[in-house]
C-alpha cells in the first residue's frame, strides 16, 4: 500500500490495522476521507446519531496516540458540537495490567542494577495501569516509600508511527477539506505530537515536578512529590509516595480529619496562583491527580501535563475576568478579537457574542463552569477559533471548579480570584519580580556603555557635519530645524552621560 502523504513504507501495515479497526466500528468512511489509499469505502455505516460513540470506542481500541488525540478534541467545544464533546470526554486511557515478569527485564536494564539492590521492597501488583505506563509501590533501602512509574515496553515505535500517520492525514485533510482547515488539523496534529513525545519522556514529568515544587516552596500546605533522580530516566520515574484522601466528597475528607472548606479555598488559590502568578499550571487537576493531607494540605500528582502561561496571556485572562465582573461588553469584545486565531470572525458577531456573555454571566459572582459551558459553543457559532493554550487554562479551571464544588457546595471562584489578584499585585512589587528585569536592564545599559564612544563620535560628527537636510514645507521650516538640533543635542548629552557614568563607576 502506498501512502498518499509523507510517511514510511513500514507505516502501511499500521494503516491497514487502523482501517480494519475503523471498519469494525462502522467508521471505514473516516479512513477513506482522511486517509486516502486505505482502501476503505466512503459510505457511512450505522446511525449518524451514534457516530460520536463509535468514534470514541474506535479511538480507545486504536491506542495511546489516538486516545490523546480524542482528549485534545474533547477540549475543543469552540469547534465541536456538544454530543461529540460529551462522548470524547469519556475517553479512558486505562489498559490491562502487564504482569511484572514482563516489565522486570526492561526495568532492571534501565536501573542498571538488580531490583533488590535499588529497592528494599517492591510490590509486583500495580497501583494503577494506563495505556502508556503502570505504577508500583516500593520502598528505598533507607525506608522511604516511593511510587515507581514504568513505561510499557515497546510502545514508543507504534506511537511514533501513529503520529506520522496522523500528521500526514491532517496535512492532506487541510488541503482537501474546508472543515479540517477550520479545525486547524495540522496544528492539532503538531500539538498532539508534542504532548505525546513529552509524555513518553518521564524526565519531563520529573522536571515539571521540580519546577512546581520550587514555585510553592514558601507554601508548606502545597506538596509536590520529590523525584529520586538517580533511579529515574526516560522510561522510569521514581518519586515519593503520597498517601492521602482524594477530593471526591466532603464526607470523605471529614472522615480523614480534613476540612473541606479549607481545602476548597486552598485548591482555588493554588490553581489561580499557578495560572496568574507562576505562569505554570497543572493541566489536569482532577481528583485522581490530587491528594488532601492532614493539616488541610494538598498534594499535586501526575505532572506529565503542565501548561505554560506567558505574561501576555496572563494579562489577557485578567482583562477577560475584569470585563465579566464589570459587565463591560466592549472590553470583552476586545479580548475575544485578540484571542481569535482565525482572524475572520465578523466584528459585529464578536460584539454580539461579548454582549451575550456579559449579560448572562457577568457580575461580581463568577460561576466558572456554567460560563465556560456557554462560552465555548458561543465561540463556535461566532467563528472565533481559540488558541489551544487558552483552552487548556479554561479546562484546568473548570476541572478544579468542579472538584471544589463537589467537596464544598456553593463554592464560587470569585473570592479566590479577588485574593489571587491581590497576590499578583504583591508579587509584581516584590524584589523577586524586579531582580531579573533589573539584571536585564543592567546588561542593556552595559552594552550601551560599550557602544558609547562610537555613539559619541557619531553624534559629534553629526552635529559638526550634518547631512544634507530634507527641506520641510516653508511654513514648517522655522520649527523643524531647531527641533532637529535639539534632538541631536539631547542624544549627545545622553552619550556623554553614559561615558561619564562608566568612568565614575
Amino acid at each position: 500500500m502506498t501512502l498518499p502523504f509523507p510517511g514510511r513504507a513500514a507505516d502501511s501495515a499500521r494503516l491497514a490495522d487502523i482501517t480494519r479497526i475503523l471498519a469494525r466500528h462502522g467508521l471505514g468512511w473516516l479512513a477513506a476521507r482522511f486517509m486516502p489509499g486505505s482502501g476503505a469505502a466512503e459510505t457511512p455505516d450505522g446511525d449518524p446519531a451514534t457516530t460520536p460513540r463509535r468514534v470514541r470506542l474506535a479511538l480507545e481500541e486504536l491506542g495511546p496516540a489516538w486516545i490523546k488525540l480524542g482528549q485534545i478534541l474533547a477540549t475543543r467545544a469552540d469547534l465541536l458540537p456538544a454530543p461529540w464533546i460529551a462522548e470524547l470526554e469519556q475517553l479512558q486511557s486505562q489498559a490491562p495490567t502487564l504482569t511484572f515478569p514482563a516489565l522486570r527485564p526492561d526495568l532492571e536494564q534501565t536501573l542498571g542494577a538488580p531490583l533488590e539492590t535499588c529497592f528494599a521492597t517492591f510490590d509486583e501488583i500495580p497501583l494503577a495501569a494506563a495505556s502508556m505506563a503502570q505504577v508500583h509501590r516500593a520502598t528505598l533501602p533507607d525506608g522511604t516509600p516511593v511510587a515507581v512509574k514504568i513505561r510499557r515496553p515497546g510502545i514508543t515505535g507504534p506511537m511514533l508511527a501513529d503520529l506520522r500517520l496522523i500528521a500526514g492525514a491532517a496535512a492532506l485533510a487541510e488541503r482537501t477539506n474546508a472543515q479540517a482547515r477550520q479545525l486547524r488539523a495540522g496544528a492539532m496534529a503538531a500539538e498532539l505530537a508534542d504532548a505525546l513525545r513529552q509524555e513518553l519522556d518521564f524526565t519531563v514529568e520529573g522536571r515539571n515536578a521540580d519546577r512546581l515544587r520550587a514555585d510553592f516552596a514558601r507554601n508548606p500546605r502545597v506538596v509536590v512529590p520529590t523525584i529520586h533522580w538517580p533511579l529515574s530516566s526516560e522510561s522510569v520515574l521514581v518519586m515519593d509516595f503520597v498517601a492521602g484522601a482524594a477530593p471526591t466528597s466532603s464526607q470523605a475528607l471529614r472522615d480523614a480529619d480534613i476540612d473541606p472548606a479549607s481545602i476548597a479555598a486552598l485548591g482555588a488559590d493554588v490553581v489561580l496562583d499557578m495560572v496568574l502568578i507562576n505562569g505554570r499550571f497543572h493541566g489536569d487537576p482532577h481528583p485522581g491527580n490530587l491528594r488532601c493531607l492532614p493539616g488541610n494540605a494538598i498534594a499535586l500528582l501526575d505532572l506529565g501535563l503542565v501548561g505554560q502561561v506567558s505574561p501576555r496571556r496572563r494579562e489577557e485572562f485578567i482583562r477577560f475576568t475584569q470585563a465579566l465582573v464589570a459587565r463591560d461588553d466592549a472590553a470583552m469584545a476586545d479580548v475575544l478579537t485578540t484571542w481569535d486565531e482565525s482572524g475572520s470572525a465578523p466584528a459585529s458577531a464578536v460584539a454580539a457574542a461579548a454582549r451575550r456573555l456579559v449579560e448572562t454571566h457577568g457580575g461580581e459572582s463568577l460561576r466558572l463552569a456554567p460560563m465556560v459551558a456557554d462560552f465555548l459553543p458561543l465561540l463556535r457559532e461566532t467563528g472565533i477559533v481559540m488558541p489551544s493554550d487558552l483552552l487548556l487554562i479554561f479546562k484546568a479551571l473548570v476541572t478544579i471548579d468542579g472538584v471544589l464544588s463537589r467537596i464544598e457546595p456553593g463554592f464560587e471562584l470569585s473570592a479566590a480570584l479577588r485574593r489571587s489578584t491581590l497576590r499578583l499585585v504583591a508579587a509584581r512589587l516584590s524584589p523577586d519580580h524586579w531582580q531579573p528585569i533589573l539584571r536585564a536592564l543592567g546588561l542593556e545599559l552595559a552594552h550601551l556603555g560599550n557602544d558609547a564612544p562610537r555613539l559619541l563620535r557619531a553624534g559629534v560628527q553629526r552635529l559638526t557635519e550634518p547631512p544634507a537636510p530634507i527641506e520641510p514645507a516653508p511654513q514648517w521650516a522655522a520649527l523643524v530645524r531647531p527641533l532637529t538640533r535639539a534632538i541631536w543635542g539631547a542624544g549627545l548629552l545622553v552619550a556623554v552621560a553614559v561615558v561619564a557614568s562608566r568612568l565614575i563607576g
